[in-house]
């Protein structure tokens, strides 16, 4: 089994512990904690979050760089370019412990209208653990990077699962025991280290990737910085989609809103987790190909080929949430969430389009055209704050919700556009082949499972039928009527 398809597997298990794991420790989590200091935890989270921008997109420069240089075998420009981006990862660490220290000295300021002193004191602590955290993941993300770039996913992704393992068994000891907030940011951080000293093992002893800075290169750095800052402005927009909301919340209404609002961002998170898991997997094949100069239909083939099976995959999340997801919040976290029912089928919906397309960004970040997509996502997304953070004290976690999403399909709809045009995709084709037939299975499928839905009760029992009944009615159709051989093969021939 090749690395790709290994890494492919490796991050579906991932994912499976993931969710399964985030969906019986959330809970949990939510419960210890009190719904107030949940709240407290997802926004110092958000507002920490903001800071990690200064990756300045570096992480996925580093994919497409390591990439590009293996596919034209310089390992001396590799090395000097490792070497190179260490040194800039060294200044901007520095410059996280300074924007930190002035967000510390201002948090009174800050949230004095919707936080308590109590929750204050305790949001400065957290403030301080969550930028000690950032300084090291920053430049420590480097390996991860390199071995992306190597297309080497085994190591990294057996050593995340065995991670997300002992972080969620450690956690729930630590709650067992009555830590709180401060004792989870604390357990993250330690294991954040101890990743970071094994990755950096892997990569320079067993791979023996060579790191040196061998002269001061200005062309090189603004070649990383003209890729990079586009990437950068594409990460504070993602920042902004998934962080502001709770920030504007936290700011304008309470910590209780915040909360409720972040269970649904937390569902739509797993939903776009399992896009990541192909997507995460393609930006260095997507840059070989580029360097081959691939035409226009064996470009198109290979984008339906991802784009067919994140489909198939993310209509029956979608699916299944819409029909059973109300009775899934009310028996996981209790009745104050179920608004979160609607903000997570709001957002997963304007979320779909971009996930089963994302290996057209993969190409664009391949290209180093991200300057286009930036620019589209950046004005789009800007709106949309704008406009849920003037109607937030209205409309609450509603205006984020719709306004967001709104913009959001916009924004793709634009960029389906570029994909036509520039990319040299053929979009029409991509739609025909990917939503086609699977569109009327799709409505079959949850006309049986609304009635499956209607018959039965609201226990974990039932709701667990529920989704077993509706698993079999889709992933029947789907075979007998989407599927084509390759894709009947690849769920059950690994080896190919």
């Amino acid at each position: 089994m090749s690395q790709l398809k290994k890494g492919a597997v490796l991050s579906y298990i991932t994912i499976f512990l993931t969710n399964i794991v985030g969906l019986l420790l959330t809970p949990f989590i939510i419960r210890s904690l009190g719904q107030s200091e949940y709240g407290l935890y997802i926004l110092l989270g958000s507002f920490v979050g903001y800071i990690s921008l200064l990756d300045f997109g570096l992480s996925n420069t580093i994919v497409r760089f390591v990439a590009k240089y293996r596919a034209n075998n310089d390992t001396t420009g590799e090395k000097n370019f490792l070497g190179t981006v260490l040194i800039i990862y060294v200044l901007i660490s520095f410059l996280v412990v300074v924007l930190g220290a002035i967000g510390y000295f201002n948090l009174d300021y800050i949230f004095e209208q919707s936080l308590t002193p109590e929750e204050l004191k305790k949001s400065k602590i957290l403030m301080m653990l969550f930028i000690f955290n950032m300084t090291i993941s920053l430049p420590g993300g480097t390996f991860a990077g390199i071995c992306s770039g190597y297309e080497e996913f085994i190591f990294p992704r057996v050593v995340n699962i065995i991670r997300y393992i002992v972080r969620s068994l450690v956690v729930l000891t630590v709650l067992l025991y009555g830590g709180k907030s401060i004792a989870i940011v604390v357990v993250d951080t330690i294991l954040n280290i101890f990743i970071i000293l094994i990755n950096m093992y892997y990569v320079l002893v067993v791979m023996k990737v060579k790191i040196g800075f061998t002269s001061f290169n200005k062309q090189l750095v603004r070649k990383i910085f003209s890729y990079s800052v586009w990437i950068f402005v594409f990460a504070m927009i993602g920042q902004l989609f998934w962080k502001s909301g709770q920030m504007i919340l936290g700011i304008t209404i309470s910590t209780e809103a915040v909360a409720v609002f972040a269970v649904g961002i937390v569902l739509s998170g797993y939903f776009g987790a399992f896009a990541g898991a192909i997507n995460s997997v393609f930006l260095p094949r997507a840059t070989f190909m580029v360097e081959k100069d691939t035409d226009r239909k064996e470009l198109t083939a290979f984008f339906i080929k991802v784009g067919r099976i994140l489909t198939f995959l993310l209509m029956y999340i979608w699916a299944g949430f819409i029909l059973f997801g109300q009775h899934f919040i009310n028996l996981w976290v209790g009745a104050d969430y179920e608004d979160s029912y609607f903000i997570t089928v709001i957002i997963m919906t304007a979320y779909i389009l971009p996930l089963v397309q994302n290996f057209a960004n993969s190409l664009i970040e391949a290209t180093g055209r991200f300057k286009f997509k930036a620019k589209v996502y950046f004005i789009t997304i800007s709106l949309g704050i704008i406009l849920g953070a003037l109607l937030s004290p209205y409309y609450g976690y509603w205006a984020i919700a719709w306004s967001y999403s709104v913009f959001w399909v916009l924004s793709q709809i634009i960029m389906n556009w570029y994909f036509d045009k520039t990319l040299n995709l053929d979009i029409i084709y991509f739609f025909k082949q990917t939503f086609g037939k699977l569109l009327i299975v799709l409505i079959t499928a949850m006309t049986i499972g609304y009635f499956i839905n209607s018959m039965l009760g609201n226990t974990w029992i039932y709701f667990f039928i529920k989704a077993l009944l509706f698993s079999f009615v889709y992933i029947g159709l789907v075979y007998l009527f989407v599927l084509n051989e390759y894709e009947k093969n690849l769920f059950f021939k690994l080896k190919k």
